[in-house]
């Protein structure tokens, strides 16, 4: 952790002399923290060393009742956010540490701690949190939903008055106890680098009742070499519609209870494992599911190289078994044991590390199997990042990327399956892993290369589903045409503009939902392009 920092801190000096962050290890530029009404410890022993926060020091946030209960800092010089526009912080929110019946969240405000009330200059963002595991939390105050105090004041990212930082947890005014613990607080850029992932390329929606698409998915039915599967599972896998079928708009893959011989071999369990037909390299996948119950159950959601060398898998009867695990790569989007009923978790093996990997982390999910859950991989170029329903608990990102750390750069294809432990309950009879969508997503030609958004123009609110207001700071150009481009640069309205002022107002709502570009060619010529979500 402190040597990744050390690198931050190097390449940050030559970019912006403003560096923001705290590992509360000693090596950190944050010297103001203060608490209000809130007990506050940056010396604190992590109680949790697990997950994705092994650090040993953290700070202990500790509201004991306050009815305004935050902590805070200051910063020499007011955040720019033409250059940086995110924060992010790890937390970990106890359960045995609450009172009342609070959301569970966290908010990050900025403020202008200069004057006498800074809170009426507030911009504030507020996100989810899961209980009893560390996560990690993002807040972007050029993309995510704000909420400003003074609804007079521009977006906060066209701000330059904000100089506070405030932390707050499970809300305001109210006087129940909270006990927190808080890591590695950091400012920085976002936008350049990360490829957005806005075109969909691949999906099953379950739409059609019966079996499976043959078109999308291939039934991986054949027995390893001595008729076991791997990690001492006691499943067959069949290509039955017992044990993967569509019903409703669902996919249900169904482990079973039951006695079942295939390929010179009896099982007492059988259960499905699905290949995609569809492999590729980078990407955004997001499944949407609702986890099986049982101990000695093990769903999972992962990916494997398509080059992987195993017998009766899809590619390699392809022609494409070239490479044996783990040097084809392994991705593990969610796994589930039934034996940890709240918690899933998301791995990475590698040659590096495979099998009882140490690249791992997870989240508590108290209705994994009552509820549906979106869970997501984000994969670039530079890393792996996890979520599920948005909240991140898993990113990994090797400094040294090579064939032992990084078999990456080339395509995977998609797995879902339940395996059998043999530690499975004597009771189980069966249960299943329902699944309301797969998707993959990636940049489109347009995002990649078609077109340059100027991020001196400023789109707010955005998202939006009426009036898109566009703020442009620096051109004497009044008028001109509007464009407005979607994903794939088609062109889809074209209108003649005059701005009032600096702000042109923009009416969105005969548009479908979706990501699109504004394109504004002024009468000299020139021209600048900003991005915008229709809700």
């Amino acid at each position: 952790m402190r040597q990744f920092y050390l690198l931050f801190f190097l390449l940050s000096v030559t970019i912006n002399a403003q560096v923001v962050q705290d590992d509360f290890e000693g090596s950190g530029t944050i010297t103001s923290w203060f608490g209000d009404n809130c007990g506050m410890n940056y010396n604190y022993a992590n109680p949790y060393s697990q997950s994705i926060n092994t650090s040993n020091t953290v700070l202990e946030y500790s509201d004991i009742g306050g009815q305004y209960a935050n902590v805070r800092f200051d910063v020499g010089s007011n955040f720019d956010f033409s250059l940086k526009n995110t924060f992010s912080l790890k937390i970990y929110l106890p359960s045995s540490g609450l009172t009342g019946t609070q959301n569970n969240q966290v908010s990050l405000k900025l403020q202008d701690g200069t004057i006498a009330q800074p809170w009426t200059t507030q911009s504030e963002i507020i996100k989810p949190l899961v209980l009893d595991a560390w996560q990690e939390v993002t807040f972007n105050f050029d993309e995510d939903n704000y909420v400003n105090l003074d609804q007079t004041s521009l977006p906060p990212s066209q701000r330059i008055d904000f100089n506070r930082v405030v932390i707050q947890v499970n809300g305001e005014n109210n006087f129940d106890a909270v006990i927190a613990y808080i890591d590695d607080v950091l400012f920085y850029e976002t936008t350049s680098n990360d490829p957005i992932y806005d075109n969909l390329v691949w999906s099953d929606e379950f739409d059609t009742n019966g079996a499976i698409s043959n078109s999308n998915w291939h039934h991986q039915t054949q027995l390893p070499n001595g008729g076991s599967w791997y990690n001492g599972e006691i499943q067959h896998y069949t290509n039955r519609i017992d044990n993967a079928f569509v019903n409703g708009g669902f996919l249900n893959i169904l482990a079973k209870k039951e006695t079942y011989t295939n390929q010179g071999y009896t099982k007492q369990y059988t259960s499905a494992r699905l290949n995609s037909k569809f492999a590729f390299t980078y990407g955004k996948v997001e499944v949407r599911a609702k986890l099986p119950t049982g101990v000695g159950t093990w769903p999972a959601i992962w990916m494997l190289g398509k080059n992987i060398n195993e017998d009766g898998g899809y590619w390699d009867i392809q022609g494409n078994g070239t490479t044996s695990w783990p040097a084809c790569g392994e991705i593990d989007i969610m796994e589930h044991w039934g034996s940890n009923q709240n918690f899933v978790q998301s791995a990475m093996h590698t040659p590096s590390s495979s099998g009882n990997t140490v690249n791992h982390g997870g989240q508590t999910i108290a209705t994994a199997s009552s509820d549906f859950h979106v869970y997501t991989l984000t994969w670039t170029p530079e890393k792996m990042v996890f979520s599920v329903d948005g909240v991140i608990h898993y990113t990994y990102n090797p400094a040294i990327k090579d064939a032992s750390t990084w078999p990456f750069d080339a395509d995977q294809y998609l797995l879902l399956n339940i395996a059998i432990q043999p530690s499975i309950d004597p009771n189980f009879t069966e249960s299943a892993m329902v699944i309301d969508y797969v998707r993959v997503y990636q940049e489109s030609t347009l995002s990649v290369s078609g077109i340059d958004v100027d991020k001196k123009v400023f789109a707010y609110p955005n998202p939006t589903s009426s009036d898109l207001n566009i703020q442009i700071n620096d051109t004497n150009q009044l008028q001109g045409e509007l464009q407005i481009l979607d994903v794939s640069g088609r062109l889809v309205k074209q209108q003649q503009f005059e701005v009032n002022g600096t702000r042109l107002v923009y009416n969105v709502s005969s548009l479908g939902s979706g990501l699109y570009f504004m394109k504004l060619v002024f009468n000299n010529g020139t021209s600048k392009t900003v991005k915008f979500i229709k809700k």
